[in-house]
């Protein structure tokens, strides 16, 4: 499993670990079942701190994406494709929150950030071929 650690990043090493494994089981490049590196071999490869691994492979646990069987080591869990679609969307919507934040802090209007993700969605729909919704055959 290659992680990339980046030591000057504001986001804590664990962070960094959680969301990189988060990010390969949903995507599907972890699978049900799959072993994690243990503890002290992810540690030994990122030169970090054990103490590090466990704190992340502990948060995994608790979200429900990684079983810790003692003395066996760490494993991907069985996860539903619905709870992934989930928690794919609750990701979206606080990303679209956070941004949606910062645009009325700059000062934009309801309709400038409308007019704003319009734009966007038409920019990204005319790279992929697809129309955002509802405005098929607009011009």
């Amino acid at each position: 499993m290659q992680l990339l650690i980046s030591t000057t990043s504001m986001t804590p090493i664990y962070e960094q670990i959680v969301d990189q494994i988060r990010a390969l089981i949903k995507e599907g490049r972890l699978k049900a079942g799959e072993p994690l590196d243990s503890v002290r071999s992810l540690a030994r490869t990122c030169r970090i701190s054990a103490l590090t691994v466990k704190k992340a492979y502990d948060v995994l646990e608790r979200e429900g994406l990684v079983v810790t069987v003692q003395g066996k080591g760490s494993f991907v869990a069985q996860i539903s494709p619905n709870i992934v679609a989930e928690e794919l969307n609750r990701q979206v919507e606080e990303q679209f929150a956070q941004a949606i934040a910062r645009a009325r802090r700059l000062g934009l209007t309801r309709e400038e950030i409308l007019e704003l993700v319009v734009m966007l969605l038409e920019d990204t729909s005319a790279d992929s071929g697809d129309a955002p919704e509802g405005t098929e055959g607009a011009s």
